[in-house]
This record gives C-alpha cells, structure tokens and sequence, in this order.
C-alpha cells in the first residue's frame, strides 16, 4: 500500500465522524436555534467531531474491526453527548 492509499484508508475511516458530527451541529443548532443562539455551531462541531472520532478509535481498537455496528452506536452516542456538553453542558455550573 502506498502513502496516497494509506491517506485514503485514514480519510475515509474517519468521514463518518465528521459528516455525523457536522450534520448534527447543524441540525442542533437549527432545532434549538433561540437556546442555541450564543454557541457557536463550528464549536459545536468541533465537539462532535472529536467525540464521534475518538469513539470510531476506541470501536477499532476493541473490536480489531472496521464498520461495526456497535462502534457506529457508540459514534451516535458519543456525538449526542459532546453536542450537550458544547451547547448547554459547559454553560451550566
């Protein structure tokens, strides 16, 4: 496998972590638009992003699988809980 390959491998293991992540911030910020108001969706994003990401790593590393169903639940789930976080979590206390 060459390095564009290798970079392939790595960009699409990781597009379901940002297309879920942005799509949900997005979707959060159009739902909850008036709570909503004084965060940033980036930030959101960003939050979401990472989350999802480090869900879709921990997934790989029990599993020794790609594509699991139950790493993309984890994915889901972690998403859901940093949107909280970034939106109401961090303002709150």
């Amino acid at each position: 496998m060459g390095v564009l390959d290798g970079l392939w491998h790595l960009l699409n293991f990781f597009a379901p972590a940002v297309g879920v992540g942005v799509m949900a911030a997005w979707l959060a910020k159009l739902l909850w638009w008036r709570e909503l108001k004084s965060v940033s969706p980036w930030l959101m994003a960003l939050w979401a992003v990472a989350a999802s990401s480090l869900a879709l790593v921990a997934g790989l590393l029990w599993t020794g699988h790609d594509g699991k169903m139950a790493t993309y639940g984890a994915m889901v789930v972690a998403c859901a809980l940093a949107l909280w976080w970034a939106g109401w979590g961090r303002r709150r206390g």
